[in-house]
């Protein structure tokens, strides 16, 4: 198979046309002087080159060597420390990073985009600095300046590297069963007792420090707090010192991501610094799993995009049967591009991937006005970061898997064998609807919190404001707006009877979450769509502006719908499903 590579058009096309990236951040002091949109497509073309020579060639030898644990040495497939030192001297760890502590400050919608080559090219190495990036996040919003001095310039320089640690054996998605204790010392640190497991980087051999991130409790508290644990102690001159009680227990054997090292992680008396108010620790967590969700997201869309990239290339090559009018050239077999059944398969893939492309970047466009717009204009893009998140994660991931699997049966037989390495990507990807909060959880969230938990003001906003876009839209077929629009009139009704209706039946969120999240998901890629096939009625490569129609075509025509079959079943509500007693399982 060919190496990847990076779809560089569609993303520009994104940056420059769609979500009009340059008024974006000329309107904001903070990036105006920051980056331009050659900056921008430079660092894309840059992170291609990494993506394809770099990392890619890494992907295979990582599957099949994986990490290995040896005495108290976790060690990284061949390569991947090498990798690292050149990834990390590129400045790439920090590509979103403070300025002020060595970060480049690129915006976040630049940003996911250069992620999404990273997870495309090899899932397991994106991971470690992915979860470095967002540990930087957290501790620049919460710690205090003396922490944030001694560890955000090695964290961002990717000398060193972070690491989220939640989990327990007995407390998995409800923290409040955790039993890690922190004990204060005279010199105002905290003592670290406990364990925990599936702490994704723990532990490796790439960076001369871990960074841990630690949920425990104080005495006497039933609040939990968070703190920063390093695995070696940090001197007063920011040099290192001796170990810090900080141990792998284990590594987890998974299905995938063999390269990622999951830990069982222990903390004996490890001395740690409280990050952010006693017993707020989730409040401050949640910044690192918001940047991390979003991340997760990214990983099911690059793996789709890879997965398209190996199945289309494939489908044109592999010669098998014939068209069903007859081969065009009267040949005896022609390639597997001529069947309807392929073809369903690779539009599907295409048409979900590249819509998701586009809510990743208007989902950092939200970020970044979040981050450095100011009044209203800030207020609003808050309010959408939050609607879109698990959007964002779940929606991702979920398709994501999808991709792979259709895949993998572009490939017939030879998909499921390992020579020909789609089957990787099955596995790899599955992990991601499961970490960082189930997609379950996120549609609780999303439905539970982010659209009923403001009697649906923030839906309705957004509700509207694609409706006035839709408008706005010359270019794009009226018939395929109109149905779109319906689509979301529909959303916002369902919405409200769930609203209306969640104190008296008070399964019905729990039970519809997953539904209506996917009748989001396929309103709000209509809507994508739409936009991306009236902009592209100008790009100046006419092929692809053709490309870009064909392909919403396909999706009003074939995957809108799914949007109002899943509001169907949040329709019928939650009767069904919770009438069984629990012992008749």
């Amino acid at each position: 198979m060919n190496p990847y590579q990076a779809p560089l058009k569609d993303m520009q096309f994104l940056l420059a046309q769609v979500f009009d990236a340059k008024a974006t951040w000329e309107q904001l002091p903070a990036m105006a002087d920051v980056v331009d949109l050659d900056t921008a497509f430079a660092i894309l073309e840059e992170a291609n080159k990494i993506s394809r020579d770099l990392l890619h060639p890494l992907n295979r030898n990582g599957d099949e060597q994986g990490v290995v644990h040896k005495g108290n040495d976790i060690i990284t497939p061949d390569g991947f420390k090498e990798v690292y030192q050149q990834f990390s001297d590129g400045g790439w760890v920090g590509l979103c990073g403070e300025a002020d502590f060595g970060g480049m400050g690129m915006p976040k919608m630049l940003g996911v985009l250069v992620d999404e080559m990273g997870y495309s090219a090899c899932n397991s190495f994106t991971l470690y600095s992915s979860l470095t990036a967002g540990a930087a996040l957290c501790i620049n919003a919460h710690a205090n300046d003396e922490l944030k001095q001694t560890y955000l310039p090695n964290l961002y320089t990717g000398q060193w590297a972070g690491a989220m640690d939640m989990t327990e054996p007995h407390a998995g998605s409800d923290l409040r069963g955790i039993r890690t204790k922190a004990e204060p010392l005279d010199d105002g640190s905290y003592a670290i007792t406990g364990n925990k497991i599936f702490i994704t980087g723990g532990d490796q051999d790439l960076t001369e420090n871990v960074i841990h991130l630690v949920l425990a409790k104080l005495p006497g508290s039933k609040g939990i707090s968070l703190f920063l644990v390093p695995k070696v102690r940090v001197n007063s001159d920011g040099s290192l010192g001796e170990p810090n009680g900080v141990t792998v227990g284990s590594i987890e054997h998974k299905m995938g991501l063999k390269a990622s090292a999951t830990c069982v992680m222990n903390y004996d008396n490890a001395k740690g610094f409280l990050i952010g108010e006693p017993d707020r620790g989730l409040v401050c967590m949640f910044t690192m799993m918001n940047y991390e969700r979003l991340a997760i997201g990214l990983q099911g869309l690059g793996n789709a995009q890879a997965a398209y990239q190996m199945a289309s290339e494939y489908a044109k090559d592999r010669l098998q049967g014939i068209a069903a009018a007859g081969s065009a050239t009267g040949a005896t077999s022609d390639p597997i591009i001529v069947h309807g059944d392929v073809r369903r398969m690779l539009l599907t893939i295409r048409a979900m991937t590249e819509a998701g492309r586009a809510l990743s970047v208007y989902t950092g466009k939200q970020l970044d006005l979040a981050k450095y717009a100011s009044g209203d204009v800030q207020v609003k893009a808050a309010r959408y970061v939050g609607l879109l998140t698990p959007v964002s994660k779940a929606f991702l991931t979920d398709r994501g898997l999808d991709a792979t699997i259709m895949g993998q049966q572009v490939f017939g037989g030879h998909g499921y064998i390992r020579e020909t390495g789609i089957e990787q990507f099955v596995r790899d990807t599955r992990i991601a609807q499961i970490y960082e909060g189930t997609n379950g959880i996120q549609a609780i969230d999303f439905l539970g919190r982010k659209i009923t938990g403001d009697d649906v003001a923030t839906l309705t906003e957004f509700v509207a404001e694609v409706n006035a876009s839709l408008i706005e839209l010359t270019q794009a077929n009226g018939d395929h707006k109109a149905m779109v629009s319906q689509v979301f009139d529909e959303l916002l009704t369902t919405a409200n009877y769930i609203n209306a209706n969640k104190k008296t039946q008070p399964a019905l969120v729990n039970s519809c979450a997953v539904d209506f999240l996917d009748a989001f998901g396929y309103a709000v890629y209509g809507y994508f769509w739409l936009l991306m096939a009236d902009k592209a009625s100008s790009h100046e490569d006419q092929s692809f502006a053709a490309q870009k129609q064909f392909v919403a075509d396909f999706y009003m025509d074939k995957l809108l719908s799914k949007s109002q079959y899943h509001l169907s079943q949040v329709n019928q509500g939650d009767k069904s499903i919770m009438a069984m007693p629990a012992d008749m399982f």
